[in-house]
């Protein structure tokens, strides 16, 4: 591809400055110049990603949209503690609060899976980034419970709608690799998601108010947005136009993936939503270290999703599953048996390996299914795997509300141990 534009040469004559007009028009001049240096930039990147293969291209593009949905919501989660206090939501009344969001998703991924099919995971994608970041500051500029509640049900409804479109998305790519990708994509989710907690743990420190961060991250997502989907895949594998039921029940195969991922997703669903908690009632961490221990699970989730790929090359995916479930539960133990800062932090530690492989093994192996189209597969997995999700954090409170949150984490330690019990019946036909 040519270069039809040269850079101009950008100097106060050519601006109509003068020497004269002081220090302000030289600032003026200098912001046109980054602003013209920056646009030359994005059209050479544009050029660079027309010479990719179509494959690696659609790959990025993917992946950036895994980044953006993690950061998203991440960025609420380091929140809540704040939301919490604003609110003033005793620990059982949180529990019902964030009931709203899973509810949102579980009632949406039906509909998810149905609008994936007819309307492509290309336009869905789409849609949802851009609903789902503006969801975030509308969470951030709630002022009542209920506004809360009403904010987190949508939010799950968009965030559940761009999980089903973004997976379809990675199973069409991962097709055109010929290879295991999947856990790639959902390490993007969780480097998404480490810099979602960390940007959230600096604007706590800075005493920034929650809207003022959610503008910040929605103005972020939105520049990656435009300029990364123009590059993703424009056709899904196995789809099925003529699907005319909003909900399919899943099959044998795909219901044992639902409920490996019910066991995972539940706690992951306790770390994302009830970490920072634990680390301020129950660690007594500092104020402004409180996002540590979810800080740390997800570098570890991230870190354990891009070497999946190759643990599953070279033990299988049974044995993966079944590792995977014993650090989930000797990690979550860990923290309730020694509630202090470090050994709480390496059990969050542990646990962020533990949840790292087994959702996008789930959904590698539902987007394999030869029994529906791609996105009502992962949307079958996923309605049986949000059931944990959904029922996780609320359970967490009313557990806490009752004795406290250290029985609440070594429940879900036990639930955790349910995927290495059910590793064996991973499999899709």
């Amino acid at each position: 591809m040519k270069q039809y534009y040269a850079k101009p040469e950008l100097t106060e004559k050519s601006l109509g400055l003068e020497s004269s007009t002081g220090c302000k028009y030289k600032l003026i001049g200098k912001a046109l110049q980054s602003i013209i240096i920056n646009s030359c930039s994005y059209y050479l990147c544009c050029m660079l990603a027309s010479t990719m293969p179509a494959r690696r291209t659609a790959r990025i593009s993917v992946s950036c949209f895994f980044f953006i949905a993690g950061l998203c919501f991440f960025s609420w989660t380091t929140r809540i503690p704040e939301i919490q206090s604003h609110l003033k939501l005793n620990d059982g009344s949180l529990g019902s609060v964030l009931f709203a969001l899973p509810g949102g998703s579980m009632i949406c991924l039906p509909i998810a899976g149905w609008l994936v099919t007819k309307l492509g995971s290309r336009n869905c994608m789409l849609i949802s980034a851009f609903i789902y970041t503006l969801l975030l500051c509308a969470i951030g500029a709630v002022s009542t419970v209920f506004e809360l509640v009403t904010a987190l049900f949508f939010f799950g409804m968009a965030g559940n709608l761009m999980n089903i479109s973004i997976n379809t998305q990675a199973v069409g790519t991962e097709a055109m690799y010929g290879r295991s990708i999947m856990a790639s994509f959902h390490g993007l989710w969780s480097l998404g998601g480490f810099a979602g907690a960390s940007i959230g743990t600096l604007m706590v420190a800075l005493s920034i108010a929650p809207l003022n961060h959610f503008i910040v991250v929605t103005a972020l997502i939105i520049l990656l947005v435009l300029v990364f989907f123009r590059y993703s895949l424009k056709k899904d594998q196995r789809s099925r136009e003529d699907v005319k039921s909003i909900f399919v029940w899943p099959d044998k195969s795909l219901m044992n993936l639902g409920i490996l991922a019910f066991c995972c997703m539940g706690c992951e669903g306790c770390m994302f939503d009830w970490s920072a908690i634990y680390f301020r009632d129950i660690v007594h961490a500092p104020k402004d270290l409180v996002t540590v221990g979810l800080t740390t699970f997800t570098i570890t989730m991230a870190t354990g999703r891009f070497i999946s790929d190759w643990m599953v090359t070279r033990l299988g995916v049974t044995r993966v599953l079944q590792i995977s479930g014993a650090l989930i539960t000797f990690g979550l133990f860990t923290a309730v048996i020694f509630p202090n800062f470090y050994a709480a932090a390496f059990g969050f530690f542990l646990t962020g390996f533990g949840v790292s492989s087994v959702v996008p093994l789930a959904y590698g192996l539902a987007g394999k299914s030869k029994t529906m189209s791609t996105g009502m597969a992962i949307a079958a997995v996923s309605t049986v795997g949000f059931i944990g999700f959904l029922a996780g954090p609320p359970l967490i409170g009313y557990i806490a509300h009752a004795s406290n949150l250290r029985w609440s984490f070594a429940v879900m330690g036990i639930l955790g141990f349910g995927t290495a019990l059910l590793a064996s019946r991973a499999k899709v036909e």
